[in-house]
């Protein structure tokens, strides 16, 4: 076969190649296309053994022999890069059903404290009675804030640590019932909060209930509304396929959202560990406290919108820098040949 006939018949499969070896994060893809690849090579190597077409299938191949000993091979590092740059930068593609959660839960929390304000059997209903009766109490003892010291720190640590990673991965779980589910469990989350701080706000502790609450609260519920977006994710993959097969969209949304909410455990354990022994100081100096709500909502802002943003444009530079003059080079070379013998 002339050399100009074997790029025009493989030229469409090489650069739909090209486009894989950056979109997608599949092994098989990867393995498929490498075989073929260096049967390509091999073929150039024995016809063409100083040809252009042959040095640029040795590039395309060694990219996806990379990609493929890149998802093999165990790193010691795994763990850290996992939350360094590929939870991020996963994340940025997520952005959007990120902003949903958020305004799911900010409008259930503005309804919780509105149907707490109209309606005192509302309040009883979403925290219960004990929990309402017990808070009275402590007020009057001058002690609002007294439930976050009744129980023994270490323990208290495990069990709201369990429940909290509980609630998130039922939130993403759920999502499976087309996002129904998960909106559903972020309706309750939200209403609770609202109800929860109008019941202090009404009682003249507003300021302080958010000062002692958010502590801990400020990274949990976050965690929770990001936990919404895995669950988001995970429902958006079976309604909107996009150019994916439904199977295919379903199990790139349940790895993608599981990713998620496993991140979000180190941000509920430190969640955890403030609620249990740091907010049972509920008269640390008002800097102090004020400085760790807002250190806890930078580092959300910074890590989970932030930050994917200036990693995935990083990236991208990256890849562009290396990849256009590689390909423009391959191109003016290879519509030289096919002018010059076609």
């Amino acid at each position: 076969m002339r050399e100009a006939q074997f790029l025009k018949q493989n030229a469409d499969k090489w650069k739909q190649f090209e486009d894989e070896v950056q979109q997608s994060n599949n092994p098989d893809v990867f393995a498929d296309r490498f075989v073929e690849l260096t049967d390509d090579l091999s073929y150039a190597k024995t016809f063409y053994p100083q040809s252009g077409v042959t040095r640029y299938l040795n590039g395309l191949a060694l990219r996806f022999h990379q990609k493929i000993y890149t998802n093999k091979k165990e790193k010691t590092g795994r763990i850290w890069n996992f939350w360094q740059f590929e939870l991020p930068y996963l994340f940025r593609q997520y952005h959007r059903p990120l902003l949903y959660s958020f305004l799911f839960f900010a409008a259930f929390t503005f309804f919780g404290a509105l149907s707490a304000k109209y309606d005192e059997s509302f309040l009883r209903l979403i925290l219960s009675d004990e929990y309402v009766n017990m808070t009275n109490e402590n007020i009057e003892k001058g002690d609002p804030f007294g439930v976050y010291k009744r129980q023994e720190p270490v323990s208290m640590f495990l069990m709201i640590a369990f429940n909290n990673i509980r609630v998130s991965f039922t939130t993403f779980i759920y999502g499976v019932f087309f996002s129904i589910g998960t909106v559903l469990l972020l309706m309750h989350n939200g209403m609770m909060l609202g109800a929860f701080e109008y019941y202090f706000f009404s009682k003249g502790l507003g300021l302080k209930s958010v000062l002692v609450v958010f502590l801990h609260g400020t990274l949990e519920i976050s965690a929770i509304v990001i936990a919404g977006c895995a669950g988001l994710v995970m429902g958006n993959s079976i309604l909107f396929p996009k150019t994916y097969t439904r199977w295919h969209s379903i199990i790139k949304g349940g790895r993608d959202g599981m990713k998620i909410v496993i991140g979000l455990v180190p941000i509920f354990l430190t969640a955890a560990f403030l609620e249990s022994f740091v907010t049972r100081y509920t008269n640390m100096p008002l800097f102090l406290s004020a400085s760790i709500v807002i250190l806890s909502m930078s580092f959300i802002v910074w890590y989970f919108i932030i930050y994917p943003v200036q990693l995935h444009k990083r990236i991208q530079a990256f890849r562009n820098s290396g990849e256009e003059q590689e390909n423009k080079n391959f191109q003016t070379w290879l519509n030289k040949k096919l002018n010059s013998e076609g």
